[in-house]
């Protein structure tokens, strides 16, 4: 079954940096284009960035350019986020997600907190 697992949040303070990461399973995975998102509380759930299957090509919000960088290991069936000069309002749960046949995969989820 298709399995998407994220780690890395954490706290951190402003102007910190973190890496998320989300191993998948379950489906070929260098086949897919692959999702983040995020949720702050009380907030609906936002795009954050996408990275293309094989060319590595990638986009994002456009509040996040310049401070986030999504990438792929395809050998490790493997997805990042850096995120670099964190800010409070970052302050959200972060997903992985793929589309696999019109159907929309999630993992649980990683807690970032950016707090002084």
């Amino acid at each position: 079954q298709v399995q998407l697992v994220e780690s890395g949040g954490g706290l951190v303070q402003p102007g910190g940096s973190l890496r998320l990461s989300c191993a998948a399973s379950g489906f070929t995975f260098s086949a897919y284009s692959m999702r983040w998102y995020r949720q702050a509380p009380g907030k609906e759930r936002e795009w954050v960035a996408v990275i293309s299957d094989a060319s590595g090509w990638a986009n994002y919000a456009d509040s996040l350019k310049g401070r986030f960088t999504i990438s792929r290991d395809n050998a490790k069936n493997t997805v990042y986020l850096q995120m670099n000069s964190l800010k409070p309002e970052d302050t959200a749960v972060y997903f992985c997600h793929v589309n696999l046949r019109n159907t929309n995969y999630w993992g649980q989820g990683t807690q970032v907190t950016v707090s002084s």
